[in-house]
């Protein structure tokens, strides 16, 4: 303990000096008065004995982008252009399907219906939880928005403007090996976008001028909405959702914020560590990246841009402009106000790392709105989906070229959006995890340049080792080239902390026509041969 004597009379603030490793609160005010001694006590805590009850499954993007859209090579920790979603892992998708009818999710530890079955409205999803009976369980629930999202996959591609009605070669935003997923039914008058997934989160708001509203995801394209409820025009009843009922552990979701006193904030339920001010500037998706992966702040320098997923477990749902005058986020964060486009004060859109892929490119990144998530409907600018929204915005250009939004509601197009950095924190993970190496066979492959992936992850090279693989079942795939045929996927089961090793082998395919120079079986002699000859000369001596 301290004494510090001759303070003035009045309030004094103590501040306390942040440790690796131990979380600690706040600041704290004192009033002095005089000719009394005041004690304070301030506890610390330590982080290593903490587990998390909230981690986040990876979003599965694998491929960067520049902000035309065009898909670039993964550049290294260091480079110039580093720091896109694909070049940072997290907790890698692992389900198990149970057989039942269900499926559970490894990382979560939620076990999930399979079948979403038919659509329904809003009230019957909430009433029908209560009776629902799948695999012999009677507690399922319908599931917050959070828990909803933390099966999204960014692998998907949106398919607004498609106009098509073949879906055979799509790939939503849900794992479809897993869970059965239907787009919009076309036949009955929907869009193939109708794929509205409901979840139990209702918007402490409005939308639409007046509308009550409950947030969904539409693993069609990739997106987090709210929507309205109630009959529109000469509908008799709301607008109807599929529906994938949740149970087990009821903490998923749920934040456990701590202030460091330095100016930045720790999740201990993600174990994520995020900037207490944001940017306090509009960037574009290209300057985001690089304000994160520069800063410098509370002796770290090891910030980055968070992924869409990241970024949407800081949203507060029982938050929002109208009914708290505040940002849909914590009251230990600082937010910059701004003015929207209907010229009242909000808060911001917050750029995320990961790309929005479409149809044709990926020029568009994901964004989560902590203020009204604006559009303009008939002339009017109203808030249309709801602070939590996660939409998307070109990577770059120029807002002015949308004055009425873009898409069926008008969405705002701001291309120049805020940035709150994030870090992993020094908090113990309780996913538990082991590692993979895999070999590929025979030597003609690898020269071949065949490699080998897991989960559907980036591409790794033979004798590659994949490190925080969850505990449980993972797939492994291989390249394919047309003068091999390829090894079958294998599924592997991953025990924790040890490292699985399996061997890839192909067959090389019999042809008529082969040249004996051409080494890597590319159909042609060329550079790349003369080095694999080099190559295999040079380990003979």
């Amino acid at each position: 303990w301290c004494k510090v004597s001759d303070l003035s009379v009045g309030i004094h603030t103590i501040s306390f000096k942040s440790l690796s490793g131990w979380n600690i609160s706040s600041s704290k005010d004192v009033t002095i008065y005089s000719g009394v001694t005041e004690t304070v006590e301030v506890t610390y805590t330590e982080i290593s004995e903490q587990k998390t009850t909230y981690p986040i499954v990876d979003t599965n993007q694998s491929q960067c982008f520049n902000s035309s859209g065009d898909t670039i090579v993964c550049s290294d920790n260091g480079a110039s252009d580093f720091g896109q979603d694909a070049q940072y892992s997290g907790f890698t998708p692992n389900y198990t399907d149970n057989g039942d009818g269900t499926i559970t999710d490894n990382i979560t530890e939620l076990m999930w219906q399979q079948n979403a079955g038919e659509k329904m409205t809003f009230e019957e999803a909430v009433n029908n939880a209560s009776t629902f009976n799948l695999a012999g369980y009677t507690d399922w629930r319908l599931p917050s928005i959070k828990e909803l999202y933390s099966l999204i996959l960014f692998s998907g591609k949106d398919i607004s403007g498609y106009e098509g009605t073949d879906t055979s070669t799509f790939t939503p935003f849900i794992d479809r090996y897993y869970f059965d997923f239907e787009y919009g039914d076309t036949t009955a008058g929907e869009r193939l976008i109708d794929s509205q997934f409901a979840s139990s989160t209702e918007y402490v708001s409005t939308t639409m001028d007046g509308h009550h509203t409950v947030f969904g995801v539409n693993f069609a394209d990739g997106r987090i909405k709210g929507y309205g409820t109630q009959p529109i025009g000469n509908d008799t009843e709301g607008k109807k959702f599929f529906v994938l009922y949740v149970r087990g552990k009821t903490d998923y979701g749920i934040n456990q914020f701590s202030d460091n006193g330095d100016s930045t904030i720790t999740d201990n339920a993600t174990a994520l560590m995020w900037t207490q001010k944001d940017s306090q500037k509009a960037l574009n998706w290209d300057d985001a990246i690089d304000y994160c992966e520069a800063l410098q702040t509370a002796g770290h320098n090891d910030w980055r841009l968070p992924n869409a997923k990241e970024l949407q477990s800081i949203v507060d749902y029982s938050r929002s402009p109208e009914t708290t005058s505040s940002a849909a986020i914590d009251s230990l964060f600082e937010v910059t106000s701004i003015q929207n486009e209907e010229a009242v004060t909000d808060y911001p859109y917050y750029w995320s790392s990961t790309t929005h892929i479409n149809m044709i490119n990926g020029s568009n990144a994901a964004y989560l709105s902590f203020g009204r998530a604006m559009g303009n409907m008939n002339g009017e600018w109203m808030d249309v989906h709801g602070a939590g929204s996660q939409r998307s915005d070109p990577k770059s250009g120029d807002p002015n070229n949308y004055p009425t939004g873009h898409g069926p509601q008008g969405d705002a197009i701001r291309i120049y959006n805020y940035v709150r950095c994030v870090r992993d924190a020094d908090v113990t993970s309780e996913v538990n995890t082991g590692a993979l190496i895999v070999n590929i066979a025979p030597q003609e492959a690898i020269d071949a340049g065949m490699q080998w992936q897991v989960d559907g992850g980036s591409w790794k090279n033979s004798g590659d080792i994949v490190t925080d693989l969850s505990v449980g079942s993972h797939k492994v795939s291989f390249k394919t080239h047309d003068a091999f045929t390829s090894p079958t996927e294998q599924i592997v089961t991953i025990q924790e902390n040890k490292t699985m090793t399996i061997t890839g082998t192909y067959t090389t395919n019999s042809s008529d026509t082969c040249n004996p120079g051409d080494l890597d079986f590319n159909g042609k002699i060329d550079l790349k041969d003369i080095i694999i000859l080099l190559k295999k000369f040079v380990s003979l001596q």
